[in-house]
C-alpha cells in the first residue's frame, strides 16, 4: 500500500460516525477492505448496528492478538474543521477518532496486509480483535472473550493512544447510578412530600465520609480516584422533588477495589434506610471493570521497547495508566504476568475538539506493528 492508500483508509474510517451505537459500519467496511487483500474475517454481531470484527493470518501457536476499538465519542465542541472529514494541516491529521483510536486500528490493518503481501514465512497466528463499545461498557471485548476468541491467545497488544510510551497496567473503572425516591409536594407544604433531593444529599454526604478523603496509592497506577459526576433532581423551584438521580465514577486499584466501593455504598444505603422510612434508594451498577495488573518485566514489553526505539530513534518509557481499556475484559481469566502491552499512536487530544494524530506517528506505528507481528511470533 502506498502513502495515499494508507491515508485514505484512515479517512474512510473517520468518515464513519461510529459513536458507540453504529460500529457495525466500521466492521463491514474493514471486512470488505481485508477481503480485497485476500484476508478472511468474521463479523461478530452484538446488537442491531453493532458488531465486532475478527480476522487472522497464519495458523497454530503462538497466537499474537492485536486489538483496537471501532467506536468514538461524539464530536461536540468547537471544531476548526469537519470532525468527520480527515483534514491534513502542517503534518497533523484532524478528525474525530484520529487519535482515539482509528489510527491505531488502521495501522494494525495495514500491518497485517503488508505482512501477508510480503509472503514472509512465519509460524503462528496473528489475530485482530476489533471491538465495539469500548468507550462505554467494553461490551465488545466482553463478548469476544465470552465466545472464546481469547482462549488460545499467548500475548496481546492493544493499540490505545499512548504515543511513544508503553502502558503495562491500569486502574479499574466503576460507574454507579443511585436513585432516591420521594414524594412531590408544593414547597409551601413540604411535610406533605418527601424531598428526594435532600435525601440524596444525605446519602452523598455519608458516602463521602467513607471515601472522599481516601489517599490510598497504587505504586504502578497511582491514587485511587472517586467522583460524583452527574446529579438530576427536581423540576421547578417551588416543588419538592419526588426523585433524584446521581451517577458516580471510581478509578479503582487493588487496595481500594470495585467491590470495596460497592460495599461502602450499599452499607451507606442500609444505614440511612434503617434510620427513617423516608429514605428509599435504588443502586444500579452501570460498568464494573477491574484493575489490570501488568508485569513491567514481561518479554513483550521489552520487544515493544526495542522495536519502538529502533523505528522512532527515541526512548520508549513505561507507565501505569489511570484510565481503563478493553484489557479489563480480555484478561479476566489470565494471570497477572500475561504478556500484554498498550501501545498505539496518539496524544492528549483524544475526546477533545480538533482531535488529531501526527502523520509521522501514524506511519511509524504501521512499521512498529508490522515488526511486532514478525518478532512477536518468534
Amino acid at each position: 500500500m502506498n502513502k495515499n492508500e494508507k491515508i485514505k483508509l484512515l479517512a474512510d474510517l473517520v468518515a464513519i460516525r461510529s459513536m458507540n451505537d453504529n460500529e457495525e459500519a466500521v466492521a463491514e467496511y474493514l471486512a470488505a477492505f481485508l477481503d480485497k487483500y485476500g484476508i478472511e474475517s468474521e463479523i461478530v454481531q452484538y446488537a442491531p448496528h453493532r458488531a465486532n470484527l475478527v480476522a487472522e493470518i497464519g495458523n497454530g501457536h503462538p497466537v499474537l492478538a492485536f486489538s483496537g476499538h471501532e467506536d468514538v465519542v461524539d464530536a461536540v465542541g468547537d471544531w476548526n474543521t469537519d470532525p468527520f472529514q480527515l483534514t491534513g494541516k502542517y503534518g497533523k491529521l484532524y478528525g474525530r477518532g484520529t487519535c482515539d483510536m482509528k489510527s491505531g486500528v488502521a495501522a494494525m490493518i495495514i500491518a497485517m496486509i503488508e505482512l501477508k503481501q510480503s509472503e514472509m514465512p512465519f509460524e503462528g497466528t496473528i489475530r485482530l480483535l476489533i471491538t465495539l463499545g469500548e468507550e462505554v461498557g467494553e461490551f465488545g471485548a466482553e463478548q469476544l472473550t465470552e465466545q472464546g476468541f481469547m482462549d488460545d491467545v499467548d500475548s496481546l497488544i492493544i493499540g490505545e493512544p499512548t504515543g511513544y510510551k508503553i502502558c503495562y497496567a491500569h486502574k479499574g473503572s466503576l460507574d454507579i447510578k443511585l436513585k432516591a425516591m420521594g414524594k412531590i409536594a408544593h414547597s409551601s407544604m413540604p411535610d406533605l412530600g418527601n424531598n428526594a433531593l435532600q435525601n440524596m444529599l444525605d446519602l452523598v454526604t455519608l458516602i463521602n465520609q467513607e471515601i472522599g478523603d481516601t489517599e490510598i496509592v497504587d505504586p504502578e497506577t497511582g491514587k485511587f480516584l472517586f467522583n460524583f459526576t452527574v446529579m438530576q433532581g427536581g423540576t421547578q423551584v417551588n416543588s419538592i422533588p419526588g426523585t433524584t438521580e446521581v451517577q458516580l465514577n471510581s478509578r479503582t486499584i487493588d487496595d481500594f477495589s470495585n467491590e470495596k466501593v460497592i460495599n461502602i455504598i450499599e452499607n451507606a444505603i442500609k444505614q440511612l434506610e434503617k434510620t427513617d422510612p423516608k429514605y428509599q434508594f435504588d443502586m444500579e451498577i452501570l460498568m464494573n471493570l477491574p484493575p489490570v495488573d501488568g508485569d513491567k518485566n514481561n518479554s513483550l514489553i521489552k520487544l515493544g521497547q526495542k522495536i519502538g526505539e529502533a523505528v522512532t530513534d527515541q526512548k520508549i518509557p513505561l507507565f501505569g495508566g489511570s484510565y481503563t481499556t478493553d484489557a479489563a475484559k480480555f484478561l479476566v481469566d489470565k494471570p497477572d504476568d500475561f504478556p500484554m502491552i498498550i501501545f498505539g499512536p496518539g496524544n492528549q487530544s483524544l475526546h477533545s475538539s480538533n482531535e488529531y494524530i501526527d502523520e509521522s506517528m501514524y506511519f511509524n506505528f504501521i512499521e512498529i506493528y508490522k515488526q511486532l507481528m514478525i518478532e512477536g511470533l518468534k
